[in-house]
Parts: structure tokens; C-alpha cells; sequence
């Protein structure tokens, strides 16, 4: 491609990018919205999930921290997402944790991070290296764009199986009805600040690849917790390999 996308073509290509690589196409995700995992899965999921969403507003700190000075609007959008995961009301881990202690997990369990799975600890390592690492708008096409930007989609599914199979109360859930409005605000802003500051042929590769891998690696994530911890319990049939791109996500 030698010629820049212009916004609407670029916005497709961002979306297209995620298609087919949505974490709701994980067994995981499809054995959680038809109630077939056990309380003791969904504690496991809490108690990696700490471990991904935990450091959130810490990966936007450091791409905060780099932001040019004059990208204003981009930074006020990270640090009120950092507000609204910390401090602005109940601190986004705590209603998580509330959550997990509903399942029969422990705040203890959930905060050791020897609980968490290889391969979260993996997607929590990438989340630093993109914000520590990469173009800040590159990194927010990675990290708002390509993983947050899919939370509403994923616990518009599995939420009300969470009160109708599973009995939980509006209380214990709140942490994914909260979810589906914030990240639904946040995916959209973050699509428009890599719309505004893309504009080069490179830079819009660039984010276009990065997105891409973000959802792959959301997807390896949630397919991952299905392997280590609910293949034994609940068979769904074959479950398909990752795609081929996941080999070289390390030259990211």
C-alpha cells in the first residue's frame, strides 16, 4: 500500500482486523455462555483475570507517560481511564475480586501471582512490552483498539448466564455490567485517537498489525484457560489451533 486509508477505510481495516479473532470464539468463552463451566472454572478465570485487567491502568500510565505533549485529547482519555480503574468509585479489581470470592476463590488466591497460567502471564508481560515499548498510538491500537475494545461484545454473552444458570447476584456481577458500558466508551475513544494520529501509511500497518495480535493474544488467553483447566470436565468437540501469525508475536 502506498497511499494512507482515509478514517472510514481505516476504521474498516481496524475492525477487520479483530474479525474472526474475537475471544467469544474461544471454547472457554462459548462453554461459559451456555453455563456449562463449574464455579471452581470460573474461579480459575478470576484468579488469572486479576493478573491481566489488574496492571490496566498501569500499561496506560506508561503510554501516558509518552504521549506527545500535544496529543491533549489522547491525554486526557488515559488518565480518565486510569481515573475510572482505580479511584472513580469502586476500584475495578475490587469488584473482580468480589466476583471471584462469589465462585469460592480468595482475595489471597487471587492476588498470589503464583496462581495465574503460563500463558497469562504471558499476555500480562506483552500488555507492559506494547506500553513500555511501542508508539503510544500504536500501543493504544494494541491495547484499547485490539483487547478492550471486545469487552462488551464478550460479557454481553456470558453475563446473563452468570444470573440465569448460575444464580449470582446483581452485587457479585457488577463487575461485567460495569464493563459493557465503560469499555464500550473506551473502545470507540480509542478508535478515534488512532484515527486522528495514523495517518501514514507505516504508522496505520503498524497499528493494524498490532490490533490484530492484540485480539489473537486474548484469544490464545481465554483458549489457554479452557485447556489447563476445563478440557477434563467439559468436551465441546475439537477445538481448532491458533493461527499461524501467534509464531512470531514475540517481533511485535
Amino acid at each position: 500500500m502506498t497511499v494512507a486509508m482515509n478514517p472510514d477505510e481505516f476504521r474498516t481495516a481496524l475492525e477487520d482486523a479483530i474479525k474472526g479473532k474475537s475471544a467469544n470464539k474461544s471454547p472457554f468463552s462459548m462453554a461459559w455462555a451456555s453455563g456449562k463451566l463449574s464455579r471452581d472454572h470460573l474461579s480459575r478465570w478470576a484468579e488469572n483475570h486479576y493478573h491481566y485487567v489488574g496492571p490496566f491502568a498501569d500499561y496506560l500510565g506508561y503510554i501516558y507517560a509518552r504521549m506527545p505533549e500535544q496529543y491533549v485529547e489522547a491525554k486526557d482519555f488515559l488518565l480518565a481511564n486510569m481515573y475510572e480503574e482505580e479511584i472513580g468509585g469502586d476500584r475495578h479489581t475490587d469488584l473482580l475480586i468480589r466476583f471471584g470470592e462469589a465462585c469460592g476463590t480468595s482475595r489471597e488466591r487471587m492476588t498470589d501471582q503464583e496462581n495465574m497460567s503460563p500463558t497469562t502471564r504471558g499476555l500480562q508481560s506483552w500488555c507492559y512490552a506494547v506500553a513500555m515499548r511501542e508508539d503510544p498510538i500504536v500501543a493504544v491500537a494494541g491495547l484499547v483498539v485490539g483487547l478492550e475494545s471486545q469487552v462488551p461484545s464478550i460479557y454481553r454473552k456470558q453475563t446473563p448466564t452468570l444470573r440465569d444458570s448460575y444464580g449470582f447476584t446483581d452485587e457479585e456481577v457488577e463487575f461485567f455490567d460495569l464493563h459493557i458500558v465503560s469499555d464500550e466508551i473506551h473502545g470507540e475513544r480509542g478508535y478515534q485517537i488512532v484515527l486522528e494520529h495514523a495517518r501514514t501509511v507505516e504508522m496505520q500497518q503498524r497499528c493494524l498489525r498490532i490490533c490484530e495480535v492484540g485480539a489473537q493474544m486474548r484469544l490464545l488467553y481465554t483458549t489457554a484457560l479452557y485447556n489447563d483447566y476445563v478440557a477434563g470436565d467439559v468436551k465441546l468437540g475439537r477445538v481448532a489451533p491458533m493461527e499461524p501469525e501467534l509464531a512470531g508475536i514475540g517481533g511485535v
